[in-house]
This record gives C-alpha cells, structure tokens and sequence, in this order.
C-alpha cells in the first residue's frame, strides 16, 4: 500500500514509525515532514493545507490511502476534498462534520448534552449576549474556564481564579484575542481532578477500537506552573486508568460517542481523541479532538502491538471490528526538549548535536530541520521527544532522561517531573 501522511511534527512522526513498520506499507511519503521523518519515509514539501497540491500528488503518485495527522486540514474539508476527485482514495480522518467536533467546542458540548456524555456544565456566548455571560459566571466557583469555540493553536482556553478578570479576559476573547476562534466563547465549570487521554479508531459503522491510554504534561514549568505548551512529556499506560475505569469510559463515553455519531448521519472514518478528567474515580469529557494528540502519540504508537496500517485500512473502509488491536505490556515515557523561550518566543535554526540515535530510546522529531549539508537545526518550539520503554514508567523515564541529557542546543529546556504525579 502507498501511503501520504499530513504532518510535520512529533505525532507525525510517531505515526511515520509505526507505519513503516507495517510489512503492508510499499511506499511512505510524509507532507512536508521534519529533520527525522525521512528515516521512516519520503518528506515532500507540500502544505497539509495545500489540497490541489495533495490531490495531484495523489494521482501522480497512484497513493492508496491519505493520513490526515494535524486538525486543521480536517476542519476545512480535506477528506470531502480528496473524495470528491479521487474515487478509490482511502482518507483516515472524519469529513467536515466530524471535524466539527474538534472545530468547535460549542458543536461538541451540544453533542455530549444530545448524547448523555458526561461533562462539565457550560453555556456559549457571543459580544451579543454578554450581560448573560457575566450572570453565568457569576452563578460559578472559581476557577473559571473560558474556551475560544474554533481552533487556536491549542491556546484558546484561559483558567482565571478571580471574577472580574474572567469577565474582563471574556471581554477580550470575544474583542478578538484569538481572532475568530473566539467570536463565540464557551465558558465552562471547572473540574477538578486529574487528567488522561483515551484515544479510539472507528470506522462510520460502529465498529471502534480503543488504543492504549496516556497521560500528558502541557504547563512549561515543573508542578505543573507556567503557561500551556502542546505538552511537555507523556505516559502509558496510566496507573489510575485501571480496569474498572476504563470499563466506565468505554460505556459512558465511548459507545454513546460512536453511537451519537452514527444517529446523527456523520460518516466518522478515523481517530477519536478523548481529553478526559477522573473526577473522584468516574471519568468526564474535557474535550473531543479529531485526530491523535501530542505528544501522546508518542508513547501510544510504540505501545500498539498490532499493525498501524491494517486497522487504518480497516477505519476507512468501514470494517474495522475485524481487526485486533493490542497493545504492548511494557510502560513508554516521553520526555520533550523544547527551545529556550517556549511557548513564547523563541529562536530557530540552531544547530542540534549530541548523542541521535541513543540506544534503547527512540527520538522522535518535532522541531527539525536538516540543511543541505545534512546539518540538524531546530524549527519549532518542541524540538525532539525521547521515547523509551521500561517494566515500569520509573524506569521508562529513566532511560528517556539519560536520553535527552544527551542530546544539545543552545537553550534547551525539559520538565523534570514528567510522570511523578502518577507515581513514577
């Protein structure tokens, strides 16, 4: 099978990893890729957001099957796009009303609440209906949550401990602090407790399966302080996730997701990422994404024992509950080097040297980029991941820290507390 994967970051290059392991995969190309995607597959400089570009790279090139990693060309129609010109084409990712999912928080809660899935209790609001806004907040305990409804780059969610600066910041959401994603502002409950991320594949014909659990680690600083990031590290498997747990989120959360979308006729063909919260030992949906996240993925991928590409095959054709997807009994832990300065700003193109290709750790790229001269530099704010596996998560994360020590630029920067919440 020849495959096109959409992505540039360590997700992607997780996922790159796993389907080049599949002895199915006859030719991998990833769109536009990083410095080290190019050791799974071919990179090719297109633009997950270049459709007439994809689409002639797909007929040029005869690919089987497009994978769609990131959410934004998800949310502006790329599956609808493909499969309107390229009959035969497989696409692993849901059509632009699944997407909606992801696209809008506002979509999603309506879903939950129309579907019985449990979650924070909420309302929307406009510039046009503040003055209601401000009566919500008001009838809330602190924190209060405040949620742009359309994509920011993962920075559209403010938590604030006082009233009058939540009313203040719901004012300047809805001014325009994140563009159009927050011309509707979702504001929310806040939940407290500890978090997860259960990932599903499903197939638009009720046939679902749940890959291994993670948890990860977004705030810059250690104990969890300092501002959001795309995530700082990751676990797998999750200690509090037990049986017993997981048993609850795949009836409450998981069967009456696939269920509701199947009753209200949207053709979901891909992954179900679940931002969920243990709330005194039940699970609740903080958010749905439409795609894997990151940097979990890169503890997932190299947990799934089973062949990444059949069950992709088996999602976008609609067959999946014919296919098994187990998972590895070791733990995985990944630890991300990010730039100095992140998530704010930052430089790049500095140079990466140091020990690549660490022996029982995998290093997925983020970040990269290599020059013509083979050089490796940074290009982004997360640079590198150091994935490794252990009997436990203590000594995943060991190898994983002996990993990232090794491995230098000028400002690089690691939380050293990934996992100890959980015990490790």
């Amino acid at each position: 099978m020849k495959i096109l994967l959409l992505g540039s970051g360590g997700r992607e290059c997780a996922i790159a990893r796993k389907i080049s392991e599949s002895p199915r995969c006859e030719a991998l190309w990833i769109a536009p890729g990083n410095g080290g995607t190019d050791q799974y597959g071919k990179n090719v400089a297109l633009s997950p957001m270049d459709f007439a570009g994809i689409s002639e790279f797909v007929k040029d090139n005869k690919v089987d099957m497009v994978v769609v990693g990131n959410e934004d060309p998800l949310v502006a129609g790329i599956r609808n796009y493909l499969e309107s010109l390229h009959k035969h084409l497989l696409v692993v990712g849901p059509d632009l009303n699944g997407a909606q999912l992801e696209g809008s928080k506002d979509f999603a809660k309506h879903f939950m609440e129309r579907h019985g899935i449990p979650t924070a209790r909420y309302n929307s609001y406009t510039a046009d209906n503040i003055d209601m806004a401000d009566d919500f907040l008001e009838s809330l305990k602190p924190p209060y949550v405040l949620k742009a409804d359309g994509l920011a780059a993962g920075k559209g969610v403010l938590i604030i401990d006082d009233l009058d600066e939540a009313k203040k910041s719901l004012r300047e959401m809805l001014g325009g602090m994140f563009g159009k994603s927050s011309a509707t502002v979702v504001i929310e409950e806040f939940l407290k407790g500890i978090e997860l991320s259960v990932f599903v594949l499903t197939d638009g014909n009720g046939g679902y399966r749940i890959l291994p659990e993670a948890k990860d680690y977004k705030r810059i600083g250690e104990g969890d302080t300092g501002l959001n990031t795309g995530g700082m590290g990751a676990v797998s498997p999750v200690p509090f996730a037990d049986k017993e747990f997981m048993q609850k989120v795949e009836d409450r959360i998981v069967k009456p997701t696939i269920q509701g979308l199947i009753n209200e006729n949207i053709d979901y063909r891909g992954f179900i990422f679940l931002g969920l919260i243990n709330v005194d030992g039940d699970p609740m949906v903080i958010e749905y994404n439409v795609r894997m996240g990151d940097p979990e993925t890169e503890v997932v991928m190299p947990r799934l024992a089973s062949d990444l590409v059949d069950l992709m095959e088996g999602a976008a054709k609609g067959n999946l509950a014919d296919i098994p997807a187990e998972a590895r009994p070791e733990a995985a832990a990944t630890v991300m080097v990010v730039s100095g300065g992140y998530p704010g700003s930052y430089k790049k193109g500095i140079e990466i040297s140091g020990e690549l290709n660490p022996e029982g750790t995998i290093l997925f790229h983020a970040g990269t980029k290599k020059l013509p001269d083979g050089t490796l530099v940074t290009s982004g704010g997360r640079v590198i991941a150091a994935t490794s596996y252990g009997k436990d998560l203590t000594e995943a994360l060991g190898k994983s820290y002996k990993a990232v020590e090794d491995i230098n630029f000028d400002g690089k920067y690691y939380r050293r507390d990934i996992g100890k919440d959980v015990g490790a």
